[in-house]
């Protein structure tokens, strides 16, 4: 996260900055160090409001993270169309501006609320939480929440969110997760997408992506799939529909017996 941008300060939490704000002042009067980890604590307070939430809804939700342009939007809606016959599906969409991917999503009868950042290069928790109120919860298995595109900044934030996915695009270079290891070290699975353009880019190699996964020590699963042509979208919803069922099992294990 950069102090320099502004891109800590979003719409859903500049209130704490505001005169009255929680965050208006610091002890020292007005250090951005401070600042930036007071918005950080406060977010991740949020964040764990956010997650009960979820567990309250039995909700298993799910936050992809990837550069511009990897795909998010284009895999939601192959997951849509494997998963929504029979799974209820809502989807919480991130961008600076415009509703352009909520609408495709609201066009395969999905829920689908747009948050749109600004400036700002990522949600945070407190403005996943004002798109909760414009969801029902109850009438929801997974929620999607399409982080902005960006392979920095997201990775700071706790948004309340059970997994973390991300997308590593083969138009991108296999050495992201290398240059990059905040957001792959966190990462729960790794999906190499847009691999029907492998012929065409052999400098990727799904294999060395992996290698530098491993080194970040992170055990994530590695799925390469394709949202044009449907490989590996077999594995991607295994892998969602598995852990629903272990969240959904967690959580009984997890509530008292009545007497």
């Amino acid at each position: 996260m950069c102090d320099t941008c502004g891109c800590n300060v979003t719409s859903g939490n500049e209130h704490l900055l505001h005169s009255h704000g929680k965050l208006a002042r610091t002890t020292e009067g007005s250090e951005s160090i401070e600042v930036l980890r007071d918005l950080l604590h406060e977010n991740d307070h949020q964040a764990r409001h956010n997650r009960e939430h979820f567990d309250q809804h039995d909700v298993l939700a799910i936050n992809l993270m990837s550069s511009p342009g990897a795909g998010k939007t284009r895999l939601l809606e192959a997951t849509i169309d494997r998963l929504a016959h029979d799974k209820q599906i809502g989807v919480v969409e991130g961008d600076l501006e415009t509703e352009r991917d909520a609408q495709r999503i609201r066009s395969k009868g999905v829920p689908a609320v747009q948050i749109t950042t600004g400036s700002a290069c990522h949600l945070d928790a407190h403005l996943v939480h004002e798109a909760l109120h414009q969801l029902d919860l109850a009438a929801i298995d997974f929620l999607f929440i399409e982080n902005v595109g960006n392979l920095v900044c997201p990775a700071s934030f706790d948004l309340g969110q059970h997994l973390n996915v991300t997308l590593l695009s083969v138009t991108e270079g296999d050495d992201k997760p290398a240059k990059y290891p905040v957001m792959f070290r966190q990462t729960d699975l790794m999906l190499i997408s847009k691999i029907d353009l492998l012929p065409h880019l052999t400098d990727f190699d799904p294999r060395q992506a992996e290698l530098h996964l491993r080194q970040l020590a992170n055990p994530a699963q590695t799925i390469c799939l394709s949202a044009q042509t449907g490989e590996g979208l077999d594995a991607w919803c295994q892998w969602v529909g598995e852990h629903l069922a272990q969240s959904t099992q967690t959580r009984r294990l997890a509530k008292p017996v009545s007497a």
